[in-house]
């Protein structure tokens, strides 16, 4: 099931935020850290009502960032559409609890909410080293449109759009 988090829900999106940060080091990426995201950012997307959670048997599994904020350096992308999106930002599922659809429940509530707005274009951006991710828009139609540079990260950041 998905739904808007609240605040109430913060503890468990930071455990899956920390759980997620020491898998991703484990595979030498860095794209998330100490740094970003922190617990302020997750507290101002539920404020926003920009974030949503994935629940299995009540638990929270995963999280999300959807709204049409699009970072300046977007402008770097070779984006198709010239016209409002809807951007996906700060996507995890707790690595303990993978493989169960999680990832793809959150992108199809994705497409869902770009819909219910009258947008038809979704974006996004992962770190290159988050082959998972990669893969995982791939698997769900998005198409590579360019890198762009984060944050002074070591390595560029792949973007990916879908049009519905």
């Amino acid at each position: 099931m998905l739904r808007l988090a609240t605040m109430q829900d913060l503890t468990r999106i930071m455990a899956i935020v920390q759980a997620t940060v020491r898998e991703m080091h484990a595979y030498g990426n860095y794209q998330w850290d100490e740094v970003y995201p922190t617990e302020q950012d997750f507290a101002t997307d539920i404020t926003q009502s920009d974030l949503f959670v994935s629940e299995a048997e009540g638990q929270i599994c995963g999280l999300i960032c959807i709204n049409q904020t699009e970072p300046a350096v977007y402008a770097d992308a070779s984006w198709t559409l010239a016209e409002k999106a809807l951007v996906l930002h700060r996507m995890a599922v707790d690595p303990a609890l993978r493989g169960r659809g999680t990832g793809s429940e959150l992108l199809q509530q994705a497409e869902t909410l770009a819909l219910s707005l009258g947008l038809r274009y979704l974006k996004t951006d992962t770190y290159a080293l988050n082959e998972k991710a990669q893969q995982l828009f791939l698997k769900h139609g998005y198409h590579f449109c360019g890198e762009i540079q984060f944050r002074k990260m070591e390595h560029q950041f792949y973007c990916y759009e879908k049009v519905l």
